[in-house]
């Protein structure tokens, strides 16, 4: 790949949300295994690979769709919104695959928390650009049960671990909009002297 074409593609990926997928529209599972491939080839401190995946198709989706939702309406309490509550049992069956993001908590090595975590977000970048780069539309949401402490065992996670969200991944239906970033010069300060 040609410098031009990395700055291509990282300056076109856009977040993809489920209600512009393909509801239906499968993305075939080699795919979804290179992708998952090239999220593990983030940088990470120590080569400790904090990342836990969970992914999700076909009848899983029914199942973390029935999880997120039922668990959203047993702690919401009197905060419960019916909007919300259909989001997270709908969202998940529009999209081909999702994946849960977790972070297993490096334990044996003298690594800080936050160095887990931004592995884990590298990872999640990988991931964003592999779906652009074939073609497909994907979203990290750490909406829903993402923080709830009750949900980490549905995905493997327990103790120090952390949920960190959740990617879906489909085939592009409804186009997202142009984005904008600010100019450099509001965020960057140059030290060359």
């Amino acid at each position: 790949m040609k410098a031009p074409q990395l700055n291509e593609l990282i300056r076109s990926r856009r977040s993809v949300f489920p209600a512009q997928f393909i509801p239906g529209k499968p993305v075939d599972k080699e795919i979804i295994e290179q992708v998952i491939t090239n999220a593990t080839w983030a940088p990470n401190h120590g080569q400790a690979e904090p990342w836990q995946f969970t992914v999700f198709s076909g009848k899983g989706l029914v199942k973390l769709s029935t999880f997120q939702s039922e668990l959203y309406k047993q702690k919401a309490g009197e905060k419960f919104n019916p909007i919300k509550f259909e989001k997270l049992k709908n969202n998940p069956l529009l999209a081909s695959h999702v994946i849960a993001i977790g972070m297993r908590r490096t334990t044996t090595k003298n690594i800080p928390e936050i160095e887990d975590i931004e592995a884990v977000a590298c990872a999640v970048q990988n991931i964003y650009l592999t779906v652009s780069a074939y073609g497909l539309g994907g979203y990290w949401t750490t909406g829903g049960v993402t923080y709830y402490d009750e949900a980490k065992s549905f995905f493997g996670l327990n103790g120090p671990d952390k949920l960190l969200g959740f990617f879906y991944i489909g085939h592009v239906g409804i186009q997202p909009g142009a984005a904008k970033r600010s100019p450099l010069h509001e965020k960057v300060n140059w030290v060359d002297v």
